[in-house]
C-alpha cells in the first residue's frame, strides 16, 4: 500500500536531518582525530572545521527542513516557533543516527592513527568522539560541564532564533548557513574550555555510542570516573530552551508583528 504524502514528506525530512548531521560530524570528529591523534593542527583548526561542518550540513538539509541538525534546536522551535511536536523525537533520532554513522566512518578511517596514538583506547583519544569536562585535562568537574553546556547552548539558540527571525535582521537564505557556521566557530573559540562545546545532544551521544561499540569501553564516564554521558544531552536541551525563550521574551516581542518568524519551516 502506498504511503501517504505526509509520510513521504516526513521520510524526506528525516533523511535530510540524517545527512546534514552526518556531514557536520564528518568534519567535526574528523578534525579532532587529525589534531589529537595525528598531531596536525590546533584548537583554531578544530573550531573552524566544526563551523565549516555546521555550515555545510545546513546547506545539505536547509531547503528540506531548515536544517535543525540538533535536538536542542528542534525542541526550541517546537516550544516557541510552532514546529510540530510529533516531529521532535523522529528528528532527534535521525540526527543522532547521522552522527553515529559519521563517527563510525571517522573511527574506521583513523584506525591506524588512533591505535598508534592510544593503543588502549583511553580518554586520550575518546575526546575525538565525545566531550569531557575540562577536555579531559583541566580541573572542571561534571557539574561545571553541565553549567557550561547550558550556557553555551543558550547562546547558540538565542542567536539562531535571531538569525531565523525575518522580523529581525535575518540573513538571506543562501548566507544563513555561513553565519550559523561562524556562530559555532565563535562559541568554540569562546566557550570551548570547560566542556568541549558539544551544545548538541546528537553530536555527543551518537559518536559516544559509536566509540563505545568500537573499543572505547570507558566512553560513558569522565576522567574522574563519574557517569558523564548525560551532561551533554541534558545540558543542551535545558540551555537551548532557555536561550530560545529569552530571545522570544526579550527581542521577538518588541519586533514588528504580522510576519512569519521562520525563514524555513517544514510542512506539518
Amino acid at each position: 500500500m502506498a504511503r501517504s504524502p505526509g509520510r513521504r514528506r516526513l521520510t524526506g525530512e528525516l533523511v535530510a536531518e540524517f545527512a546534514g548531521t552526518m556531514v557536520l560530524i564528518l568534519f567535526g570528529a574528523g578534525v579532532v582525530a587529525q589534531v589529537v591523534a595525528g598531531g596536525l593542527g590546533d584548537h583554531d583548526s578544530i573550531a573552524w572545521a566544526w563551523g565549516i561542518g555546521v555550515a555545510l550540513g545546513v546547506y545539505v538539509a536547509g531547503r528540506t527542513t531548515g536544517a535543525h541538525l540538533n535536538p536542542a534546536v528542534s525542541l526550541g522551535f517546537a516550544l516557541f516557533r510552532g514546529f510540530p511536536w510529533r516531529k521532535v523525537l523522529p528528528y532527534a533520532a535521525a540526527q543522532t543516527a547521522g552522527a553515529f554513522v559519521a563517527a563510525l566512518i571517522v573511527r574506521w578511517n583513523y584506525t591506524e592513527v588512533l591505535h598508534l596514538a592510544d593503543p588502549g583506547h583511553t580518554i586520550k583519544t575518546q575526546i575525538v568522539f565525545s566531550t569531557l569536562p575540562g577536555n579531559g585535562t583541566l580541573p572542571v568537574d561534571m557539574w561545571g560541564g553541565l553549567r557550561d553546556q547550558i550556557i553555551g547552548t543558550a547562546i547558540l539558540l538565542f542567536v539562531i532564533f535571531a538569525l531565523s527571525d525575518v522580523a529581525n535582521m535575518a540573513p538571506s537564505a543562501n548566507m544563513g548557513p555561513v553565519v550559523i557556521g561562524l556562530l559555532v566557530v565563535g562559541i568554540g573559540m569562546s566557550f570551548g574550555t570547560d566542556a568541549g562545546y558539544a551544545i548538541n545532544p546528537a553530536r555527543d551521544f551518537g559518536p559516544r555510542l559509536a566509540s563505545f561499540l568500537t573499543g572505547y569501553h570507558g566512553a560513558w564516564r569522565d576522567q574522574y570516573g563519574d557517569l558523564y554521558f548525560w551532561v551533554p544531552v541534558v545540558g543542551p536541551l535545558v540551555g537551548g530552551a532557555l536561550g530560545a525563550g529569552l530571545y522570544q521574551a526579550s527581542i521577538a516581542r518588541h519586533l514588528p508583528q504580522g510576519q512569519d518568524r521562520d525563514t524555513v519551516k517544514p510542512s506539518d
